[in-house]
């Protein structure tokens, strides 16, 4: 079989590798902080997020998964967000705790939400802010418990985060218009509604 594009890897880039070298994505995850605790792992607008740090943020947030929310294995959580430095920390804390990661992508339309959610059988999701509002409109149609909230500025520097999520909420008009209590509590459900500092 011709592959053409194997003549644009690099030279120190294999033609295939062997698909048992790591058990699990946490093990190469686990791997590649051990090998390169001080490099970059993400950059996201300027802001660098080394090996090290993901792997001390992920590790505290499967330990508020488990600990805080009671989540056990084999339990699904929605990871609604755009490519935020945020999103591996909660990827890998997802798997660390030992759930499922359900990716939604955040530009689903409210039933779009509501089908994956309730086919997934999601009860926690993860979701930056300013998406929340497509959630507020089904979140008492679905199986959801637990909403964890972050925003798009959070991982950035003070200034630009602070500028980020001014821009999003009072210039974009693009952030929830719930509160927590108000969608912790809506339609007499148990619900709980969190912003997690990753």
């Amino acid at each position: 079989m011709n592959k053409p594009w194997l003549s644009r890897y690099p030279a120190d880039v294999p033609e295939s590798i062997d698909p048992d070298t790591y058990p699990s994505l946490v093990e190469m995850f686990e791997n590649a902080v051990r090998r390169f605790p001080d490099q970059p792992a993400f950059i996201n607008m300027g802001s660098v997020m080394t090996y090290r740090k993901l792997e001390e943020r992920s590790r505290a947030f499967a330990a508020y998964l488990q600990n805080e929310l009671k989540l056990k294995k084999g339990d699904r959580v929605a990871l609604m967000m755009p490519n935020l430095l945020q999103y591996p920390i909660a990827l890998f804390g997802v798997l660390r705790a030992g759930c499922i990661a359900v990716n939604v992508n955040p530009l689903y339309t409210p039933r779009e939400l509501e089908h994956q959610l309730n086919d997934a059988e999601v009860e926690t999701i993860v979701i930056v802010s300013n998406f929340a509002n497509t959630l507020e409109q089904i979140v008492d149609n679905t199986k959801v418990k637990n909403v964890v909230l972050t925003s798009l500025g959070q991982m950035l520097p003070t200034a630009k985060g602070t500028i980020v999520d001014f821009v999003v909420k009072y210039v974009k008009g693009m952030v929830l218009s719930m509160t927590y209590q108000e969608l912790s509590h809506s339609n007499n459900r148990y619900r709980k509604a969190v912003a997690y500092n990753m």
